[in-house]
């Protein structure tokens, strides 16, 4: 696969099947996708992947969260509010995920229930973490940005679709226990991997893609 072909198939899945992944098959990507570029090389990553028995606790730890209606509490801060355009954009895909899985925005119990599919982390199979030591700055997050797109490009080589997400890292100190996490480190972001489920309706759709009219502002071409 080329990295056209990586970059227009890669998507982020929302169902997964249940086969599980082979850890050679996780090396393998993770080998080659950090060569990923850094600042002056600091390579500032470090990665833990959870899968079989461990990913089973922290999901189940995840799901007993949600149903108490524990605060979500990422070790990175979101965004409090979104510019209107970007805003609008996200009102939009919510707006479609709903329309195609036949559910109405004016219906509790049904929007929640749908929600709690983060909460399972999508049924992955495995779910890669990736943090950085807490005295880094924003520059090393941007190393970090650089690194996960390598995972997901690298995954489409093996035939694998993923799904990052904030929702993977919302209870950090359940992700922390059981995968020995030094409290050095901040769990920053978290890729879910492994064989979508084509026959899932959410996997069916793709979001657009702002048209480059508006997005790109040439000088001197």
């Amino acid at each position: 696969m080329n990295v056209t072909d990586a970059l227009i198939s890669r998507f982020t899945c929302r169902a997964f099947k249940p086969e599980p992944l082979k850890k050679k098959m996780i090396l393998d990507i993770l080998e080659a996708a950090t060569r990923a570029p850094s600042w002056a090389n600091t390579q500032p990553w470090e990665i833990f992947v959870a899968g079989g028995k461990v990913l089973e606790n922290i999901r189940e730890a995840f799901i007993k969260n949600f149903h108490k209606d524990v605060p979500r509490a990422p070790e990175n801060p979101v965004p409090e509010k979104w510019p209107p355009d970007l805003k609008k954009r996200s009102e939009e895909l919510r707006a479609e995920r709903l329309k195609i899985l036949g559910l109405k925005g004016n219906d509790p119990a049904a929007l929640r229930a749908n929600f709690e599919q983060n909460a399972r982390f999508f049924r992955a199979p495995a779910v890669i973490y990736l943090c950085l030591d807490r005295s880094l700055t924003p520059w090393s997050m941007f190393d970090l940005g650089l690194l996960a797109q390598s995972i997901m490009l690298e995954a489409r080589e093996y035939g694998l679709d993923s799904a990052p997400a904030v929702m993977l890292v919302a209870y950090p100190e359940i992700i922390r226990a059981e995968l020995g996490i030094p409290e050095n480190l901040s769990i920053v972001f978290g890729i879910a991997l492994g064989h979508a489920d084509s026959q899932s309706p959410l996997n069916k759709y793709r979001t657009p893609r702002r048209p480059l009219r508006e997005v790109i502002r040439f000088q001197g071409f």
